[in-house]
């Protein structure tokens, strides 16, 4: 049977926050990764795997399942968190993030977890692959539906232009794309890198529809989900503003960030925060 949705806001903030504990632990006992990204795109996650996607944990292949590629690998663990709690593997396993023979890569191996869709770890390519998955789809005469996350930062590779004018030639209706707009990348803020504004105009100006909606709220993100499978005839581009480090006082907004792992005692400290704010949660106050 597919996962059940589940629609209270409350249980879904939870969810989140536990999410967000678990890549906090999991970055420090491997002692690498992508903190930055991963807690920004948290929210969006959970609304996809929790309430969006028509999907099986207990059968990943499942051939009705709705595809979601992810195109800026480094931020999986988020992913690989969120798909722990839904039920494709044990959450004890994410300690094993970037060990040997871990089945939970740095960058996601397609064929090292079931459930993941793609490898991704080169930027830029995500999109041209899932315009073709959504093609292929569509020729099929199958309904599912693709989602393709992508960050902000890769909108400098050439190859992502080329998919989102693919998408728009092809009306890949079943295409839904969700930007990390977190205005940050590697080297800094997007804008000092490679200007990308007017980001919407340009998507738009390229034939797709276009929504702008808060990354931490999880229904707003949700409704553009949903709105997205009303759209006919052209694809759907979702740009989600996001906090980079969302939770951590110390992370959130600092290129620092974007793939440092914290120290034993930064992660406590972390920890600490994002418990305190789990508690806020259960009070209904955040």
């Amino acid at each position: 049977m597919p996962f059940k949705k589940i629609d209270d806001e409350k249980q879904l903030k939870l969810i989140a926050n536990d999410i967000r504990q678990d890549v906090i632990q999991m970055l420090a006992v491997a002692g690498s990764g992508h903190p930055g990204g991963s807690l920004g795109m948290t929210d969006v996650f959970t609304a996809l795997y929790f309430n969006v996607l028509r999907h099986d944990p207990k059968k990943p292949d499942w051939a009705d399942r709705d595809i979601l590629i992810l195109s800026n690998g480094h931020i999986c663990p988020a992913r690989y968190a969120t798909m722990a709690h839904a039920g494709y593997f044990p959450k004890e396993e994410l300690k094993t993030l970037r060990k040997f023979g871990s089945r939970l890569q740095g960058h996601p191996h397609r064929t090292s977890l079931p459930g993941l869709e793609t490898t991704s770890g080169p930027l830029g390519s995500g999109l041209s692959q899932a315009c073709g998955v959504a093609l292929a789809l569509r020729m099929d005469g199958k309904h599912n539906r693709v989602y393709c996350i992508t960050s902000d930062g890769e909108h400098d590779e050439g190859n992502t232009w080329e998919g989102i004018l693919f998408a728009n030639k092809m009306k890949l209706q079943n295409l839904t794309v969700i930007i990390d707009r977190n205005n940050m990348q590697i080297d800094g803020h997007t804008e000092d890198v490679m200007p990308l504004e007017p980001l919407r105009e340009k998507y738009e100006a390229f034939g797709w529809h276009v929504m702008d909606v808060d990354g931490h709220n999880t229904h707003h993100i949700i409704d553009a989900l949903e709105e997205s499978k009303k759209i006919y005839e052209r694809p759907t581009c979702i740009i989600a503003h996001t906090i980079p480090g969302k939770g951590v006082s110390f992370m959130e907004n600092d290129p620092e960030w974007h793939g440092k792992a914290p120290t034993p005692e930064q992660a406590a400290v972390a920890l600490k925060e994002l418990q305190a704010w789990r508690k806020r949660i259960e009070r209904g106050e955040d």
